[in-house]
């Protein structure tokens, strides 16, 4: 079996405002295996990027605390390990691409320095040498001219192109995992699919292990082998792209999936996921779905789902088997499943 490159235990992160404590992330768990491409999905404000940037403690302290959980990096815990040591982690070892280049990339200093900057803090290339690199690395994301643009400033390039520099800064040092943070929101469509295809290629040509997040299972769907869905600050399932898109086994899922416009389901209407998303000032004691949720019942009001094996690589948070259209019990379902493959 496979050593996870990553695997994160029990995570919780809080926000202590003036409002009250938000609940931003609810005990989260999963791994992620080498070379995977996992796509994280879920509305604004699910708790995508939050649990992502906490692994690497890149949230603002205060007001953000990370009151629990681990995350094994390589052998080494990210949350507990010592500043130095993360430092040479973040950038190196695990990249991050930031959903605004603009803001993520100093507006004075050249996209050269900015690349060769990277190179001298993580790597031992000699600075004769790092000029080439940088330029190599644009290159490989498909930037044309690419010696002359290390000259530009990023007001210089339009949305595309800086993404592209971000891409090639988090490749800079040939990390393990790289954690993209909606990098394609802000582009047209056609940039989008150029900018999914660099990301695709890359992963493939370097082994990689690529943390896709998105609020758009659109997206994913020629991407991840894996996905994650998240709700509420936690996830609620977790499953490979085909069975996910094929057979959704949360309410959620099957909502998200509903409201994604498909070419093979003409005159269909799209789903409309009625209702407001959950209240994080509390901490979810209750499904934080149930209030949306066609059909819950009593005891998703009383009770928080555990994040459960349904069937192996699929995980389910809830109450109710979408499936069988009835309350989920595992025993019966056992049952029935050996009933039907005797048959």
């Amino acid at each position: 079996m496979t050593t996870p490159v990553l695997e994160v235990n029990d995570l919780k992160t809080r926000f202590h405002t003036q409002d009250g404590v938000v609940h931003a992330v609810n005990g989260v768990s999963f791994k992620l295996n080498r070379g995977e491409f996992l796509g994280v999905v879920g509305e604004s404000g699910s708790g995508k990027s939050v649990t992502m940037m906490s692994l690497l403690r890149l949230i603002p302290m205060p007001p953000g605390v990370i009151e629990s959980g681990t995350a094994i990096f390589d052998g080494s815990d990210l949350l507990s390990m010592d500043i130095e040591d993360l430092r040479s982690v973040r950038g190196g070892r695990i990249g991050f691409i930031f959903q605004d280049p603009l803001t993520s990339l100093n507006p004075v200093l050249t996209i050269g320095f900015q690349i060769e900057e990277a190179l001298r803090i993580h790597t031992s290339i000699p600075e004769k040498e790092r000029p080439k690199k940088a330029q190599e690395l644009l290159e490989l994301v498909g930037i044309p001219a690419a010696k002359q643009r290390l000259r530009n400033y990023p007001h210089e390039l339009s949305g595309g192109m800086r993404q592209r520099v971000m891409i090639a800064m988090s490749l800079a040092c040939s990390p393990q995992v790289i954690i993209a943070d909606e990098p394609t929101t802000a582009l047209d469509v056609t940039i989008q699919a150029q900018i999914i295809e660099i990301v695709r290629d890359l992963r493939e040509q370097l082994g990689t292990a690529v943390i896709w997040i998105t609020h758009d299972l659109g997206v994913i769907a020629g991407l991840a082998d894996r996905v994650i869905v998240m709700y509420g600050g936690q996830i609620v399932e977790e499953a490979p792209v085909r069975p996910l898109y094929k057979t959704p086994l949360h309410p959620y899922t099957e909502g998200l999936l509903g409201s994604v416009p498909r070419v093979d389901q003409k005159g269909s209407k799209l789903v409309n996921i009625k209702g407001q998303p959950p209240n994080l000032y509390q901490e979810p004691e209750s499904c934080s779905f149930a209030p949306r949720c066609p059909y819950a019942f009593d005891r998703c009001r009383q009770e928080n789902p555990p994040l459960i094996e349904r069937s192996p690589g699929r995980r389910v948070a809830c109450f109710w088997d979408l499936e069988r259209n009835t309350e989920y019990d595992p025993g019966n379902r056992a049952r029935l499943e050996v009933v039907e493959g005797d048959g």
